[in-house]
Formats: structure tokens, C-alpha cells, sequence
């Protein structure tokens, strides 16, 4: 068994990484592409390497000689192949150079902008079928070639984009771009083929075409091997180069990496997020149906302004306009209204980092919490405000981690003693509506808001409402000359279509959000009775849908992030180093459905139990 890679690409996309280097050296995690590939192909026993090189061919020739001998090439032998017309063919051509080679031997044929697991190879040579294309399940980050397959995974067909058709990709499978071809396949079939085609159309063309007709001619020709699709990523610019460098990357530097990302997840379909916070019992699917059908008028339309937006969230919240303001996000109304604060902001802590962050022109006064379960009242928040002159009260309620909630009453009597004090309350009620029903309430309220001027109430709609992507988040309060200097502050576009659309249909599921966060509020108190019987586990009380833990064994929080996200797949929020929790032993867990919590909590019972 031979290989046979191609890499006489020029990798344009790539941009300065391509500039003094081909493709294949692109760099992923301090390693090149070509040496992860010379090195699974040593470690699965291949003797023979054939690499077709063109752009820069010196340059790569030196490299793999100045990285490789034969004491680590294991007995590999490795020849070159020169396209010197590399910039005016593509890689139908490039193979078409290798064609003799490709008939000497059983051949592993594989692209050289790839970064694979050597468990990829091994598959391929333990297989007994001898003509074998590597595919995987189509997911949503993938582009390219598909093909599909029937039931003993021959490919009955090949797709190009031409052809491809969104609505069917329960049914493809993505081509990785790694083959198996016995040198009798490629004598009598591929290679004749390929000159053909070649002849007829051209030297600029994609060898998979050549695959595409002998598919059609024939469906036992070649077959499909199904691979994971988090086994492999192909790199053709500098964002495909960051997703890889957090797939393949290890241990703690694969946490940091993922969290540097701040979202973006559904890049990774086979991670289970148990970091960010969302609704998942919200938005129902008819709501999603209703979107989807809308989809091309929004997204070929204009938004419209702050006005309408104002319009729109008023009607949600039965709120006078001039009373609200959307944002894209609450991340965007916290910033705003970081511009706009001066003076003195008492936090309790531990809090959402975003707030004091973006408070640049405030002295953070913090409001010691109860070191047992970081518990606070408002009459705690009082002291600190007559005693260090506070201009500026910041509670999130539920507090972001703890979990900690304060009672309407308590709230509003604290509301009413800062009113005569001059002092304002920043009220962030984002996962109050996920309090048990008994105790849940809002401040997003005209009679409320009207009572105390000195009352501003910010909801993220992308946590509550389970809609992150759209970016919605709502700032109100009474005095309607300080929502226009936000309106102001903000862009004239900061909503997109998608969004306003959102906005505007919300009234209709109005009933099933209540139903929603009803669930959330069960599945809470189920999860948390569940958690509470682990050993080495414990679990602070929440009326969020979160909740904080503390880790009382031997377990560390970071060695437990890690070990979560590597063997299981399963990203939590390591606490370590945020104020408050500068011992490595505190972790957030995101409240998902059932079925998701319990694997959550059999996994944990695994590890912490050092099985």
C-alpha cells in the first residue's frame, strides 16, 4: 500500500500563511499539515509516499527533507511529482501527472489541506473493501462534495454544489477528500477515465468528476466509509484554520480555545454545551416553522429603526416606546450604558464579568457576599451604599453564577430607600422568568418603572427566550430623554430582520414561553436533587437556569472542564480565577432538558467517582 497526497496548490484563501509556504505547511497547533500526515501514514505502516508538488515546490521539497530520515520516516520512502503548470490546472491535472504511480499500487490518496486522525488510515487498511472513499454525515459546516449512499454504503451518487439541495442532507454524506484505490481499480477504470475527462474537458477541472461518472455508471464501483466528522477538518482559509486548531488541540489549551470563541458552537455539533445559558424549551418549533418560511424576505429586506423596534418590544412588555430601547443583545445596552455611568457602582460579587468591565468610567464598590453560599439581601447592598456614597446600584437577579434571587418585595423596598439617596438601580432580571412560578416577577412594569425614576430594568432576550443568534435584549425605564441618549448611542441598525420579525410574531407564543420557563423551573429542581447525590459534588440553591457547584473532593474544577470536554464531549463553565472563586473548585451547569441533564449527571458520577 502506497500514498499518494497532492499539494500543488497555491492555498490563495489562506492569505500571509501561503505567502512564503504551500498549503500543506500551514501550521496547526505548532505542527504543519504535512507532517500530521507523513506521520499517520508512517504510524499505519505505509512504505511508499508520493506527493504531487507545484506552488513553491522547493520550498516544500527542503522542508519535508529537513523534517524527515529515515530513522523517523520508519522505512518510507517518499518521491516527488512536479506540476510546473501548477497555476493555470487544478488537481484533475495533478493526478493525472501521478497516473503510472497510481497503477503500481494499492494507493491512499489524500489532499494536502487536511488535518486527520491516524485512525482515519487505519480504517481505510483494515477494511476489506478494496475501493473506498472516507465520507462523514453532513453537518452544517461542511462544503463541498457530497455523495450519497445505500444500505451496504456503496455511493450511488456523487453532488457537486451545483446540485446540492439543502433540504436533502439528512441524506449526504461530505466527501473527506482521503480514498482507497487497488491499482486494478485505477488501471482499468479511474485512470483511463480520468484522461478521458480530461481530454474532453480540460485540465482546470476536480478528479472527484471523474469519480461522479463511474458512480453513475456504476454503484458498486466504489464505497463509502462513514467517519466521524470531528475526526477531520479541511483548512482552505484563516477562520477554517482557527476551528481546527480547537478541534485537534489538547488538554487545557483545548478549553481555552473553545472558550476564546465565545460561541459559535454549532461548528462542533457533537459538543453538548453546558456553558452558555439559554431556553431549552423555547422557541417552540411552530415559531421556528414560521421564521424558515419568512426566510428570504428577511434576509433580502431592510430592518427598521430604533423607532419601530421600541414599538415592537413595547407591545411585549406593554411598555410606552419612549420607555424602551432594544438592543443587539443585552452585551450592547450594558456597554451603553457603561458609557453613560460616572461615580460610585456597588457589585455584589461574584457577578457577570460584562457589567464591571464595561463600567470604565465607575469605581466598583464591591458588596461582600455570604462566603458559604455567596447569598446577599438587599439590606446588605443598603449598608454599602450609605456607607461609601454609592451613585449606582448594580443587581442581577438571579445573580450570574450564584444563582443567588431576591424576593419583588425586598427588591422594591430596596428600590424605595435608594429613591430619596439619589442612587439608581441597574436591575438585570435576564433569568427571573425561570424563578418558580410562585416567586417569579418582572420590573419591566409602566407602573413600577413610573414610581421609581431612579429604576433601570435590562432583560436579555437571547437567554430567556432561548434565541442567542437573533442578539435581542431590551434596556427600560421611565425617564425617556435617558432612552434616547441610548437609542442615540446605539446604531440605527442595530436590529436585523430576523430579529424585528422575532419581536413582532412573540405575541402569538406568548403562552408557550410561560409554559416554558414553568419546565425549566421542574427540570431545575429535578436536576438539582440528582446533582446533590453525587459524592464530591455540591450544589448552591438557584432560581436561575443555572447552577453553581462546588467540586469538595480531590477533583479540581480545571481538571475537571478538561477531562469533560476530551473524553465526552461536554463543555462546562470552569470558574477558576473569576472573583470569589480563586480556588480551582467551582464550575457552572448550564440547565438543559432532561434527556441531556441525565447524561450529564451519570457522566459526572463516572468521573467523580475516579472510575
Amino acid at each position: 500500500m502506497q500514498a499518494l497526497m497532492l499539494a500543488a496548490g497555491m492555498g490563495k484563501r489562506l492569505g500571509r500563511y501561503t505567502k512564503n509556504a504551500t498549503k500543506c505547511m500551514v501550521p496547526v497547533n505548532g505542527k504543519t499539515l504535512i507532517e500530521y500526515a507523513i506521520e499517520a501514514l508512517v504510524k499505519n505502516g505505509i512504505k511508499k509516499m508520493v506527493i504531487v508538488v507545484g506552488y513553491k515546490s522547493d520550498v516544500l521539497i527542503d522542508f519535508i527533507n529537513s523534517k524527515f530520515n529515515k530513522k523517523n520516516l520508519n522505512g518510507m520512502e517518499i518521491e516527488f511529482i512536479e506540476n510546473k503548470v501548477y497555476d493555470k490546472t487544478n488537481n484533475i491535472y495533478s493526478l493525472y501527472m501521478a497516473r503510472e504511480a497510481l497503477c503500481q499500487d494499492d494507493t491512499i490518496l489524500l489532499e494536502s489541506d487536511l488535518i486527520f486522525k491516524p485512525e482515519i488510515i487505519t480504517k481505510l487498511l483494515k477494511s476489506k473493501d478494496p475501493n473506498l472513499a472516507v465520507v462523514s454525515h453532513f453537518e452544517s459546516w461542511m462544503d463541498g462534495t457530497c455523495t450519497l449512499l445505500d444500505e451496504e454504503n456503496h455511493i450511488t451518487g456523487i453532488l457537486d454544489k451545483a446540485h446540492f439541495n439543502w433540504f436533502e442532507t439528512e441524506d449526504y454524506y461530505k466527501t473527506v477528500n482521503i480514498y482507497k484505490f487497488s491499482k486494478e481499480f485505477s488501471k482499468d477504470y479511474y485512470v483511463p477515465f480520468l484522461e478521458a475527462y480530461q481530454k474532453s474537458f480540460g485540465k482546470n477541472e476536480y478528479y472527484e468528476q471523474v469519480l461522479k461518472v463511474l458512480s453513475f455508471l456504476s454503484s458498486s464501483t466504489l464505497k463509502g466509509l462513514p467517519v466521524p466528522g470531528d475526526d477531520w477538518y479541511e483548512i482552505d482559509d484563516p477562520a477554517d484554520l482557527a476551528i481546527a486548531e480547537t478541534r485537534f488541540s489538547k488538554g487545557k489549551d483545548k478549553l481555552k480555545l473553545l472558550q476564546k470563541t465565545y460561541g459559535g458552537y454549532w461548528r462542533y455539533p457533537q459538543l453538548k454545551d453546558y456553558c452558555y445559558l439559554v431556553n431549552p424549551y423555547f422557541p417552540p418549533q411552530k415559531m421556528v416553522d414560521e421564521l424558515e418560511a419568512n426566510i428570504k424576505t428577511l434576509l433580502t429586506q431592510y430592518p427598521s429603526g430604533a423607532a419601530q423596534m421600541s414599538l415592537l418590544a413595547g407591545k411585549i412588555f406593554n411598555l410606552l416606546p419612549e420607555h424602551i430601547v432594544v438592543g443587539n443583545g443585552a452585551a450592547e445596552l450594558i456597554s451603553s450604558l457603561g458609557d453613560k455611568l460616572t461615580g460610585k457602582v456597588a457589585v455584589p460579587y461574584p457577578t457577570f464579568n460584562e457589567y464591571p468591565e464595561r463600567f470604565a468610567n465607575c469605581q466598583i464598590v464591591p458588596v461582600k457576599t455570604n462566603p458559604k453560599d455567596f447569598s446577599y439581601t438587599a439590606k446588605d447592598i443598603l449598608e454599602v451604599v450609605k456607607k461609601e456614597g454609592v451613585n449606582t446600584v448594580l443587581l442581577i437577579n438571579p445573580d450570574n453564577p450564584s444563582g443567588n434571587f431576591l424576593q419583588k418585595k425586598e427588591v422594591l423596598s430596596l428600590l424605595k430607600e435608594l429613591q430619596p439617596l439619589n442612587v439608581k438601580l441597574v436591575f438585570d432580571e435576564s433569568f427571573i422568568d425561570f424563578a418558580d412560578k410562585d416567586i417569579r416577577y418582572t420590573l419591566l412594569n409602566e407602573e413600577i418603572l413610573n414610581e421609581y425614576d431612579n429604576l433601570i430594568v435590562v432583560k436579555s432576550i437571547s437567554k430567556s427566550y432561548g434565541v442567542p443568534g437573533l442578539r435581542l435584549g431590551v434596556l427600560a425605564s421611565s425617564n425617556s430623554d435617558y432612552i434616547n441618549l441610548i437609542k442615540k448611542t446605539n446604531a440605527i441598525w442595530n436590529i436585523n430582520s430576523f430579529g424585528e420579525y422575532y419581536l413582532q410574531i412573540y405575541e402569538k407564543y406568548s403562552k408557550t414561553y410561560a409554559s416554558a420557563c414553568d419546565s425549566i423551573a421542574e427540570e431545575r429542581a429535578r436536576f438539582i436533587k440528582e446533582l446533590s447525590k453525587i459524592k464530591g459534588l455540591k450544589v448552591y440553591p438557584s432560581q436561575a437556569n443555572f447552577l453553581l457547584c462546588r467540586l469538595t473532593g480531590n477533583m479540581t474544577s480545571d481538571k475537571l472542564a478538561v477531562t469533560l470536554l476530551e473524553k465526552c464531549n461536554i463543555f462546562i463553565k470552569d470558574l477558576t480565577g473569576k472573583k470569589c472563586f480563586e480556588e480551582p473548585k467551582y464550575i457552572r451547569l448550564a440547565i438543559r432538558d432532561k434527556e441531556d441533564n441525565d447524561i450529564l449527571i451519570e457522566t459526572l458520577k463516572t468521573i467523580l467517582a475516579g472510575k
